[in-house]
């Protein structure tokens, strides 16, 4: 769903604890309702991963970015398809962070959490401040479903909760109550709980109606019954907070119309931005898009997406294995594509032989790669950015590959730009790093003007580029461009331009297999150099104050620790901040930024493979600060680390 918002006041700093976001809050009365007006709300459904939390969740956010809020979430299901009912593992969540000025995380806690059962209550409780919204489907707390999960004892009747706001709300009965004459059995009834509880969180926050309900019609049109069932656990989910005595305030939150330059905007996931940038960066080159792919945890939906249009020129070609994919990525690329392959770690491991070759053959190939938690199989729903070092070093030989890493879902438009121009430019297969936070997460796009997009046109090789010395012209393949030191793109079929590929090592210029060592070091050197040379913006550092620590940081951990830096900022503690989207090459004023300062903090979702590149580069002294849970760092936990740090 798209929104306008106005020209930008200056940006909010983004410094409540997630706790306070009812400081300051504007009350008036509409009837007998009291209407509360907040800057900021955090709310996560929990619920089993057959509850529909993330449709849920999903519809939530729509309605709330059409509303016109600056958002950010945080969808958190299992691996499994679909997990044990009522059991801990098998929780799904999904948390939303809306405001009426900039954010940047999905927030530390939630205000309210709405809880459909009690395996959903432990798992998340623990996260709920004390004061806290609880609404909880009292229908589901049965002694055998409290025992699976570890309760002796009911917590909605034996004071464990008594420092929250707990709504009991017995969903499931009212969800069958108001579907009683739709003809539908007692379990397909059960099934519309979720848009009864999104009914009554959408009147608590008076979140916009008709998005959800045209949705629901166009979902379910072969079914319309099932459709209209939905459309009225919807409405009887809003009439339930209209009327109930229980829920005797709602809340409003302005939309964030200073927070955002003008514009059109959109609400985007991670993997739909990479796609539309990858469609995009296709048009800008006036090259056919070609991914192959073999579907992956949490990669597959850039697959999905790009399949739906045929009607950019974009082909996609699901393969067999991981091998298969890179390998028709690569021929597609040879044929004069923008070629795509998209995985996760596992698959960055299988494809690593022909990133290789690719480096080889030197030619364009983008290599997307949805970092999650490993190793091996590890935890396929989860975040992590432990892929740094294989994307840099994980292939046999010299093989020199560029790292470029968004830093939020709607940066992985512009990053996909960005890795495509490295690729045709240069003539070098790319990494484009981002993960299961970014993938899975939303923030409002701005959708930008075609004449806002760069150039990426290419120019294939149409003739002779060398003249021997008896005055024949011949076709070099690997005579290269002077400033790029590109070799020539020739595409097969083109008159004249036949040459060989493979992986044995070439001779420079002709392209002749050569196992000569002078020009295997050539050659060696020759690669490195290239991509050593790749241009790329200097590293901005924000720094105000004129401080002495610098925090550095890359990829998703952008949002946790500029959250960091505003709080700290806010209390008058000066502290520098720099984020690189360009992890090979480093920006070629890294080395000096670093030295500007006394400390140097390197936050990461790993056990420091930033520093230890940073540390051996640059012979600074950078302190990590690690993670590896599958979650997102949180802001508060960030900016107690640079505290220390600075005091220290």
């Amino acid at each position: 769903m798209t929104s306008k918002v106005s020209s930008p006041a200056e940006q909010a700093d983004e410094v409540n604890g997630s706790d306070e976001a009812l400081v300051g809050e504007q009350r008036r009365r509409a009837g007998d309702k009291e209407i509360r007006r907040l800057d900021r709300v955090i709310i996560r459904f929990a619920g089993d991963s057959g509850d529909g939390m993330q449709l849920t969740g999903d519809r939530f956010t729509s309605e709330t970015a059409s509303f016109g809020n600056d958002l950010s979430t945080l969808p958190n299901f299992p691996a499994e398809i679909r997990a044990p009912a009522g059991t801990l593992p098998g929780v799904s969540s999904f948390q939303l962070h809306f405001a009426d000025h900039d954010i940047l995380t999905p927030g530390d806690a939630p205000n309210v959490l709405v809880a459909m059962n009690p395996a959903a209550l432990k798992a998340n409780i623990a996260d709920v401040p004390r004061g806290g919204e609880i609404i909880v489907n009292t229908d589901e707390f049965a002694k055998r479903a409290m025992a699976k999960v570890g309760y002796e004892t009911s917590p909605l009747e034996d004071g464990s909760l008594d420092g929250y706001r707990v709504h009991p709300v017995p969903l499931t009965t009212l969800t069958i109550e108001a579907l009683k004459d739709f003809g539908l059995s007692r379990k397909e009834a059960e099934r519309s709980k979720n848009m009864f509880a999104l009914g009554l969180l959408s009147w608590m926050y008076h979140r916009p109606t008709e998005g959800t309900e045209s949705f629901l019609r166009q979902k379910f049109a072969k079914k319309p019954n099932i459709a209209e069932a939905n459309i009225a656990a919807f409405r009887a989910g809003w009439n339930f907070g209209e009327t109930t005595e229980d829920f005797a305030v709602s809340y409003e939150v302005a939309p964030a119309s200073t927070a955002f330059p003008t514009g059109t905007y959109r609400n985007i996931s991670g993997n739909l931005a990479l796609s539309y940038g990858l469609i995009a960066a296709s048009r800008q080159a006036d090259l056919p898009l070609y991914l192959g792919s073999y579907p992956i945890t949490p990669a597959s939906d850039i697959l999905h997406e790009l399949a739906k249009h045929k009607n950019f020129g974009v082909r996609t070609f699901q393969a067999e294995d991981e091998i298969a994919g890179i390998g028709a990525a690569l021929g597609a690329a040879f044929g004069g594509s923008l070629a795509v392959t998209t995985t996760s770690g596992p698959g960055v491991a299988l494809k690593s032989e022909t990133i290789g070759l690719a480096v080889s053959l030197e030619l364009p190939l983008l290599v997307v790669d949805i970092q999650r938690g490993g190793p091996s199989t590890g935890l396929p729903t989860k975040t992590e950015q432990a892929d740094l070092l294989q994307a840099m070093y994980g292939r046999n030989g010299e093989a020199p590959v560029p790292v470029v890493a968004p830093r939020t879902p709607a940066d992985c438009f512009d990053a996909a730009l960005d890795a495509a121009r490295i690729a045709l430019t240069y003539r070098t297969p790319v990494f484009l790093l981002s993960d299961g936070y970014l993938a899975n997460g939303s923030e409002p796009w701005r959708i930008p003007d075609v004449d806002e997009l760069p150039d990426l046109r290419v120019q294939f090789a149409a003739g002779p580029n060398h003249e021997l010395a008896d005055g024949t012209e011949v076709f070099w393949p690997y005579k290269r461009d002077p400033h790029t030191l590109a070799r020539p793109w020739a595409v097969p079929g083109t008159p004249g331009l036949e040459h060989r590929i493979g992986g044995i090592e070439k001779q420079d210029g002709t392209g002749n297999i050569s196992y000569d060592p002078a020009n295997h070091d050539f050659m060696v050197r020759t690669r490195q150099a290239k991509i050593d040379g790749i241009e790329v913006p200097d590293l901005d550092v924000d720094d105000p104050d004129g401080a002495r620590t610098l925090v550095l940081g890359w990829g998703s951990t952008y949002g946790p620790i500029t959250a960091a830096v505003r709080r700290l900022r806010a209390t008058g503690t000066p502290i520098a901040q720099a984020h690189l989207r360009h992890l090979n090459p480093f920006p070629k004023n890294l080395g000096t930024v670093l030295k500007q300062y006394d400390k140097v903090v390197v936050p990461e979702m790993n056990l420091g493979q930033l520093a230890g590149l940073v540390r051996a580069k640059y012979l600074v002294d950078a302190r990590s600060f690690n993670q590896v849970n599958g979650m997102p760092f949180k802001a508060q936990q960030l900016a107690h680390v640079l505290q220390e740090a600075i005091n220290d």
